[in-house]
C-alpha cells in the first residue's frame, strides 16, 4: 500500500482547505453560503463515495471508519443547517451566540482532524509492522 501517495494527496486537501478559508475571510455572506454548498457537496461525495469492502466482517475497521465519516457529515449538516437558521435571524444576540457555537464547532472539527492525523499514524505504522512480521514468518516457514 502506498502510504506516501495518500499522505501527499491529504497535504494537499489540508492546503487548499487553508486556502479556501483564507480566502472565505473576506467574502460576502452570499459568497460564503455558496462556498458551505460546495464544501457539503464535496463531504457528501467522500461519504458516498467511502469504498465497502465485503471482504471485512461487520463492525471491521472499514465499517468503524465509515461510520466516522458518516457522524463527520451529519455534523456538517448540522452546521449547514445552522447556516441556513442563521440567515433567518434578525436579532444580533443571537446572531453571536451563533458565532460563538459555529466557532467553538469548527474548534473541535481541528481537534478532530489533528486525532483522524494521529489515529492514521498509529494504524499506518501497525500495518507497515504486520506487513512485515507477515514477511517474517513466511521467510522463516522456507527456510
Amino acid at each position: 500500500m502506498d502510504y506516501f501517495e495518500q499522505l501527499d494527496a491529504l497535504q494537499q486537501r489540508v492546503v487548499a482547505t487553508r486556502t479556501a478559508v483564507q480566502a472565505a475571510t473576506a467574502e460576502s455572506r452570499e459568497q460564503l453560503g455558496q462556498r458551505i454548498d460546495q464544501a457539503q457537496a464535496e463531504l457528501d461525495r467522500s461519504v458516498k463515495d467511502t469504498p465497502q469492502s465485503t471482504e471485512q466482517p461487520a463492525g471491521g475497521p472499514r465499517a468503524k471508519w465509515t461510520q466516522m465519516k458518516a457522524d463527520a457529515a451529519a455534523k456538517m449538516d448540522n452546521a449547514k443547517a445552522k447556516f441556513d437558521k442563521r440567515n433567518r435571524q434578525m436579532d444580533a444576540d443571537t446572531a453571536a451566540t451563533g458565532a460563538d457555537w459555529a466557532e467553538a464547532d469548527a474548534a473541535d472539527a481541528l481537534d478532530f482532524a489533528g486525532w483522524a492525523v494521529n489515529n492514521a499514524q498509529v494504524a499506518m505504522l501497525d500495518a507497515i509492522d504486520a506487513r512485515a512480521y507477515a514477511q517474517e514468518l513466511a521467510t522463516a516457514a522456507r527456510s
